[in-house]
């Protein structure tokens, strides 16, 4: 059992969760866009100063390791790698998208669902995501991938088992994959909550990443693009 900070950021969602023996102690979330340079070192100290917990009475640092915004993932690794480097702590990856299956299927009560996968999808490029398959365990069922979406995408899968599709590159594809196994369900933010079970396990398996050396799971090399908005994705 340990006391593990989760921090989540590699989408327009910035997260951070105080998790104690597998269970929520106090979270600080943010849902309204890209403003986790500004927000997440505030939400971490907001947490410690709540909770009297000092950096060096965690066990561990836990972030969403991607895929996602290539800006936000950096921000949460830098976060990440300043407070295990200064309190001495490991550094635990957890990937994006099997936290979004496991918080889908926890908020849902899903896990009864033996037949059912699950496929979190994180927006990229017009009709791109990145996206896995997941059991009701939230367990891999395939490898993660970069998708062009059309309206054979996933037949094969639809084909033998009822899919939920969720997270902010579903809504793209609802109007396309039209397949009676495909459910679109709407809304789902991912949270740095969900990767609390993940990170605790990873913890007692001591699945540990070097703090040095990490980098996020881009999945895609990174193209800088000035758009008219001056957003980077």
């Amino acid at each position: 059992m340990a006391l593990i900070l989760n921090i989540e950021t590699a989408t327009d969602v910035c997260s951070v969760a105080l998790a104690k023996d597998n269970q929520l102690i106090d979270s600080r979330e943010n849902t309204e866009g890209r403003s986790h340079a500004s927000i997440l070192t505030v939400f971490i100290e907001e947490l410690f100063t709540q909770n009297k917990i000092t950096p060096a009475e965690l066990d561990a640092v836990s972030v969403s390791m991607g895929p996602g915004s290539y800006t936000g993932l950096r921000i949460g690794v830098s976060a990440v790698k300043g407070l295990c480097y200064g309190a001495g702590k490991p550094l635990i990856a957890v990937s994006t998208l099997q936290s979004m299956a496991a918080g889908f299927i926890s908020r849902n009560a899903l896990a009864g669902e033996k037949e059912s996968w699950f496929c979190p999808m994180i927006d990229a490029r017009r009709l791109e995501v990145y996206t896995a398959f997941f059991n009701s365990q939230a367990g891999f069922e395939s490898e993660i991938s970069a998708e062009i979406i059309d309206e054979n995408s996933f037949a094969d899968i639809l084909a033998v088992h009822k899919t939920y599709f969720f997270g902010n590159g579903s809504d793209k594809c609802s109007s396309i994959i039209r397949h009676p196994n495909a459910q679109f369900t709407g809304g789902f933010l991912p949270s740095a909550k969900d990767m609390i079970t993940i990170s605790e396990k990873l913890f007692e398996q001591k699945e540990f990443k070097d703090v040095a050396y990490f980098e996020p799971f881009y999945l895609k090399d990174f193209v800088a693009t000035v758009a008219k908005n001056k957003v980077l994705k």
